[in-house]
């Protein structure tokens, strides 16, 4: 995606880690840099609610998440093409290796630190390519928004 495909106030999502009825975590630019962005579960309600909490992130863990995202991406090109079957899951056999190593050190960096997070709402919506086969992820855009309450 290119920065001129964003409309006025919507920021660039870069990964989707978790999707549940939307986007649920991942790594998307707020104010301009990314942040990991995880969605607030209410467990009363046992739902999903329009609240995420964004931690910032440092470059190293933002460009080895750029690397698994594109591990990600061409397993999930292949999967919807119909060249690779849900076996492989989440990779393709060739980047399995490295894949394993990245998830080993992004599972201890990406995640929520509560006492540097912001908290905030957000409106996922997908732009760019039209193109792709059914079930591909199509690029997404975010426009966070403070909470209604703070």
């Amino acid at each position: 995606m290119r920065p001129q495909e964003l409309e006025p106030d919507y920021e660039e999502v870069f990964t989707v880690a978790n999707y549940y009825d939307g986007p649920r975590s991942g790594i998307a630019n707020y104010n301009g840099a990314p942040h990991f962005y995880e969605c607030i579960f209410d467990e009363q309600a046992d739902d999903y609610t329009e609240l995420f909490q964004l931690t910032p992130i440092d470059s190293a863990t933002f460009h080895l998440a750029m690397e698994d995202w594109a591990i990600w991406r061409r397993w999930e090109l292949a999967f919807h093409s119909g060249k690779a079957d849900l076996s492989t899951h989440p990779c393709l056999p060739q980047d399995y290796k490295r894949h394993s190593e990245i998830k080993q050190i992004l599972d201890t960096r990406l995640v929520t630190d509560s006492k540097i997070a912001i908290t905030l709402t957000g409106k996922f919506e997908a732009i760019g390519r039209t193109d792709l086969p059914k079930g591909v992820l199509r690029p997404l855009q975010v426009k966070w928004n403070h909470r209604p309450d703070g």
